[in-house]
């Protein structure tokens, strides 16, 4: 893998990341746009059914939270996605009184078909890392990830 070198767009290397990161949050947002309307979804929607999907079941609130969405909004997207049968409301086992959200495994499957090119690309870039390599690119994403929720919960 070559890297991008600060000098070759003559910012400081720090800049360049950032540039890159805006770069593919753009292109991960065009993906999901064109995925959500191949299957009449709301980008918010698919963003809602990945959280679940990664780390479900998840009660309506804990859902909202994940996404930083006020509960009353969760509730109109919960209500939409269940109608078109992308989500299911199950009871909690550990407490009948409450509610658990999950994807079923099918829809889980037809939008993660709708990914499959992506991934495999993904999974090629990874093919051209060593172990190490991807260890740090692991540890930087878990980091950003957290330092950009953080500004986020500060606005």
């Amino acid at each position: 893998m070559e890297p991008v070198t600060s000098s070759a767009r003559g910012q400081q290397p720090g800049d360049v990341i950032k540039g890159d990161l805006r770069d593919l949050r753009v292109q991960l947002g065009m993906l999901n746009r064109h995925v959500g309307a191949r299957l009449g979804l709301r980008e918010v929607d698919l963003d809602c059914l990945d959280l679940v999907s990664r780390h479900g079941p998840l009660s309506p609130g804990a859902l909202a939270r994940q996404a930083g969405l006020h509960p009353a909004t969760m509730t109109g997207i919960l209500d939409r996605l269940e109608r078109g049968g992308w989500l299911v409301r199950e009871r909690d086992p550990a407490d009948r009184r409450s509610v658990v959200l999950r994807v079923p495994p099918d829809r889980g499957r037809e939008i993660a078909g709708l990914f499959t090119a992506a991934n495999a690309a993904m999974d090629e870039l990874f093919a051209g890392c060593t172990e190490d390599e991807l260890q740090v690119i692991a540890g930087f994403l878990h980091r950003a990830v957290e330092a950009v929720r953080t500004a986020a919960t500060g606005l």
